[in-house]
């Protein structure tokens, strides 16, 4: 691969650089100019955003299997996003299998710069409770081993949503942590007491921390209360509708990782009108996507509008940056991706004063967006 050179402010895991940045599918050389920082130069270069829980996106859900992963994977990377987890719903078995399959020929695939790098899947449900279902069917099941070692061997599972407080979940939390899977508490109704032996047993995240779980209350501070006390690592929905600025920040000061999802849908980059999630039709409208009953159902958001949500609320850009990139490569073990570091993968956003996205390069590779101007001081 010829090797390519951007110029502006870039955001190191040190700090802001005013200088350069010269890779090809890793980032060769970063050199700094006389001054750290260039208040004149127009160009933020930021670590590619990294979102693990992506259900859809230019009208494609990933239960349709097929060629959606892979174009939900395209629209991502328009939207500045460079790696992902596919996220599926809950699902009888063969649908969860059909969807792998999906996934697993988009990973197969990849490589090519036209869409964000699929890290593997994110399976959320059909371990949870029933009466938490959110926007999720009402496919729920017992946990077993067996039936994620099924899913597994088609493509790689990194995260499972369950709810603790159901029959042998917290058996299972042990059982997956040891094998090397990320276990989230989700859509569920447990006490506090439950999300803190989950805890003790492997788990290690929570999955759209306030929605979809027991809410804090001082005599019983439920899942909410677990994740603030002891949480290191949680997901959050930043596109303002679904946790309120105030609640954000409170999260932001408890847990020190807390980084950002999309929680994204098929509406995501599409107009208002009906889509699919999973098996349940929702309706984009007002920038929000809601089931027939007004019941939030993932969000239209991109990785680009969270940074900028972010910002809005008083985050400062490096710290927004973090939330939207690095945390979750952190959260996954990932140390080549979510910082822009020699010998890192070239996984990059360019953005202007105005925090509008300017080009993404997907380990070292343009993403093409005609809506993109050319990079002045790039070769």
């Amino acid at each position: 691969m010829t090797q390519a050179t951007l110029k502006g402010n870039i955001l190191t895991p040190t700090g802001w650089v005013s200088g350069s940045l010269r890779f090809d599918q890793r980032i060769q050389v970063i050199s700094a100019n006389e001054n750290d920082w260039d208040p004149y130069d127009k160009y933020y270069i930021l670590p590619g955003f990294i979102d693990l829980h992506v259900h859809g996106g230019g009208g494609r859900d990933m239960m349709e299997g097929q060629d959606a992963p892979a174009v939900i994977a395209h629209k991502h990377a328009q939207h500045g996003t460079t790696s992902l987890l596919a996220t599926t719903m809950s699902a009888p078995l063969s649908e969860l299998k059909n969807a792998l399959q999906g996934i697993h020929s988009a990973m197969q695939q990849q490589g090519n710069g036209n869409g964000a790098r699929v890290l593997g899947v994110h399976l959320e449900g059909p371990y949870i409770n029933p009466d938490k279902l959110g926007a999720q069917p009402n496919f729920t099941q017992k946990a077993t081993l067996t039936d994620v070692q099924e899913l597994n061997d088609i493509a790689p599972i990194k995260l499972i949503t369950i709810a603790p407080e159901m029959c042998g979940n917290v058996d299972l939390v042990r059982e997956l942590t040891q094998k090397g899977i990320k276990v989230q508490l989700g859509h569920t109704m447990g006490t506090y007491e439950d999300g803190v032996a989950a805890l003790e047993n492997g788990a290690s995240g929570f999955t759209h921390l306030f929605n979809a779980m027991s809410g804090l209350h001082h005599r019983a501070p439920g899942i909410v209360g677990a994740a603030l006390a002891h949480a290191n690592f949680a997901e959050i929905i930043p596109d303002l509708l679904h946790v309120h600025p105030g609640a954000i920040k409170a999260a932001m000061r408890a847990i020190p990782y807390l980084y950002c999802v999309t929680d994204s849908t098929a509406a995501s980059g599409m107009p208002d009108g009906q889509y699919w999630l999973g098996s349940q039709q929702v309706h984009k409208c007002m920038g929000g996507v809601r089931l027939a009953d007004g019941t939030l159902a993932g969000s239209t958001l991109t990785m680009d509008q969270a940074l900028r949500n972010l910002v809005s609320i008083g985050v400062g850009l490096a710290d927004a940056s973090k939330r939207v990139s690095t945390f979750a490569a952190d959260y996954l073990g990932l140390t080549e991706r979510g910082r822009l570091q020699e010998h890192c993968y070239a996984d990059m956003v360019v953005m202007d004063r105005e925090l509008n996205l300017i080009a993404v390069y997907v380990e070292g590779k343009r993403v093409i967006h005609d809506s993109m101007p050319d990079v002045k001081g790039s070769s």
